[in-house]
């Protein structure tokens, strides 16, 4: 379940399953206007606030809904639900990804040790990496994310789209340490219509050592 998931990825709002269980909008662990000059307050407010907000709302309504319809033994209404469920749960797990994977420019720094080792192994260098993350940004078609993640199965680490709030790990069996929105209300306000710019320059504000605490958890699953 979409709550159950949260548990390892949202460090505030977390809450027991229960048929009162409510998603709540995780605060920032920053103020809005601390990934400046990378992201503008205006920008990170709007996407928290808005955007982010909205998405916990109607998966809080098609949750609601969707036990109705079950209660009711009415199966067609929970499937068509099911839609809902999908696109609103995985933009309240993308976001709630992605406002930790951040830091201002000052508290930022370079992944190191186990991490790093990892990426070298993998793509060859750091700068491989940001390059196939970046190149698999820009080209979304769209809508949608661009992942670093984990393969269990494998032991190695990927890069992977997503088309509009399609959750990493369920779609692509890769658990998510990186993603890099690319949603044009994450950016059209300060960089219009230039997406590459936006993304080249998110690297400057990437949290290391969320990417790095990510990776040594998803090691442990």
């Amino acid at each position: 379940m979409i709550g159950k998931n949260l548990n390892n990825i949202v460090p505030a709002g977390r809450c027991l399953i229960s048929k009162r269980f409510k998603h709540v909008l995780p605060d920032l662990p920053y103020d809005y206007n601390a990934l400046e000059p990378v992201i503008s307050a205006e920008i990170m407010q709007l996407h928290h606030q808005k955007h982010h907000a909205t998405y916990v709302n109607n998966l809080n309504i098609a949750e609601e809904k969707t036990q109705e319809a079950i209660a009711k033994g009415d199966i067609r209404a929970a499937i068509q639900l099911s839609t809902n469920l999908k696109f609103n749960g995985g933009g309240h797990i993308n976001h709630s990804i992605f406002w930790t994977n951040l830091c201002p420019f000052k508290d930022g720094c370079e992944p190191s040790g186990e991490l790093l080792n990892q990426i070298k192994a993998d793509f060859g260098s750091l700068e491989n990496l940001q390059k196939q993350l970046s190149t698999a940004a820009i080209g979304v078609q769209g809508s949608g994310w661009a992942w670093l993640g984990y393969s269990k199965d494998l032991k190695q680490l990927k890069v992977a789209a997503c088309p509009n709030q399609d959750p990493l790990e369920p779609t692509k069996a890769l658990i998510p340490l990186f993603g890099i929105d690319v949603w044009e209300h994450a950016y059209y306000l300060q960089y219009k219509n230039v997406r590459p710019d936006y993304v080249n320059a998110i690297w400057k504000i990437c949290n290391w050592k969320n990417v790095d605490e990510r990776y040594q958890s998803a090691k442990q699953q």
